[in-house]
């Protein structure tokens, strides 16, 4: 079968890109409103995009032409944290995933601690083994939409936060003990399964 996603309706679109482009990571982005107000949802359009210097990408949705309260924060104070989802923070992300108002702390929502960043304002949440301290670099708006489009935001990792047991020998990952979770399509979601080693050639 052939499909051209002009001729489809944008929730076939979304059916055929988020079943088939898979395993997606998941990036908690927390920013700050300019009044100081708390923000934190999923993203699963997102991943790292380079390592020197280090930068993570993600894309938010702009259903009904209207901008998430990520986007406005990011755009505005230009910085955000990535925190890393992992089995145990499931409930508490997918609590963050609502739409709720913007004067909404969803950190108090989904019942996780902020912490203070480093080098930017946003706060990280305690309760994950991983977090990126980023500072917008740059911002894209996609064009030809249909119901108001996406926009890909690009930021600099300027501080890496991992907790002790996420860490092996030269600063390898221990995935035993990270154990992330990666989104799948609709309300579906994985756990790293079976391993296995491919050597370059």
């Amino acid at each position: 079968m052939q499909f051209d996603p002009n001729e489809l309706e944008l929730i076939a679109v979304y059916k055929l890109l988020t079943g088939s482009v898979i395993p997606r990571p998941i990036g908690w982005v927390s920013s700050i409103s300019e009044d100081g107000i708390n923000n934190l949802a999923p993203f699963s359009y997102f991943n790292a995009v380079g390592d020197d210097p280090p930068h993570l990408v993600f894309s938010t949705g702009i259903g009904n032409h209207t901008n998430k309260d990520t986007l406005n924060n990011v755009l505005a104070t230009k910085q955000f944290v990535v925190n890393m989802v992992t089995e145990d923070l499931v409930e508490q992300m997918n609590t963050t995933a609502q739409a709720v108002h913007s004067d909404v702390d969803e950190f108090e929502l989904a019942g996780v601690t902020p912490i203070l960043s480093k080098k930017i304002k946003p706060m990280r949440v305690k309760e994950s083994p991983i977090s990126f301290e980023c500072e917008l670099t740059h911002h894209y708006f996609l064009e030809g939409h249909k119901d108001g489009g996406a926009c890909v935001i690009i930021g600099r990792i300027v501080m890496m936060h991992f907790d002790d047991a996420m860490i092996s020998d030269n600063h390898k990952i221990n995935l035993e003990n990270y154990k992330p979770i990666s989104r799948l399509a609709g309300s579906n979601y994985a756990k790293i399964g079976e391993l296995f080693s491919v050597k370059r050639n």
